[in-house]
């Protein structure tokens, strides 16, 4: 029985123009920059080091895509591991790329405003909530091809799966999205919200569990 989210909490249609708006103004982020998103705490197995990587090698081999990268995480108490990614910054040459939030409180504007979604794990995480909440709402999602992304993307139609750890093909996998057309974009997300309704609502994940009770 696989996990399940809220939809009703992740829906882009809930999401007001104006919320946008004051977020990316909170964030000080252009209008015209394209907005990567890495959410998740910060901590090595997400793979913020190897992200990093990906985006000096995106900045140096597409220098004509203007985009911010945003990681959304707390560290925890990982102070030495976030001087560890800030220096990482500083060495990638990407400080005027990347953007450290450390909390939001309402999540599915920071997916809303967002062009994609990365999911850089290093390690297979049993589920994944950043991949189907991403495709719930209606964003191509980039992740790992290792845990349970595997299950919860369909590669090529709902999102897309690298080779884990290996920053070369995260780098031209963003190029690669970044370069697609609006419509495309726009059809990845309403296979992705498709995708999540039928294997990853909730209420789904709640029946399934109760009937099994039931049988036994």
């Amino acid at each position: 029985i696989f996990r399940g989210i809220n939809l009703e909490y992740f829906d882009p249609k809930k999401i007001k123009l104006s919320d946008k708006m004051l977020l990316k103004k909170k964030w000080k982020i252009d209008e015209d920059k394209k907005i990567i998103l890495l959410p998740g705490r910060l901590t090595s197995w997400k793979g913020q080091e190897m992200f990093l990587e990906a985006l000096g090698k995106l900045k140096k081999n597409s220098p004509n895509i203007n985009f911010i990268a945003i990681i959304l995480g707390n560290d925890q108490g990982r102070n030495v591991y976030k001087k560890k990614l800030l220096r990482l910054v500083d060495q990638y040459r990407v400080i005027n790329e990347v953007l450290f939030i450390e909390k939001i409180e309402l999540m599915p504007i920071a997916y809303e405003i967002s062009d994609i979604v990365i999911s850089s794990s290093i390690e297979p995480e049993a589920f994944g909530r950043v991949a189907v909440e991403a495709q719930a709402m209606e964003k191509p999602i980039i992740a790992s091809n290792i845990g349970g992304s595997n299950e919860t993307i369909i590669d090529g139609k709902t999102g897309f799966l690298f080779e884990s750890g290996n920053s070369n093909k995260l780098s031209e996998k963003m190029e690669e999205i970044l370069s697609l057309s609006e419509l495309t974009l726009n059809g990845i997300g309403t296979e992705g919200r498709k995708n999540v309704i039928t294997k990853f609502n909730v209420e789904k994940m709640c029946f399934s569990t109760y009937s099994e009770y039931k049988k036994l």
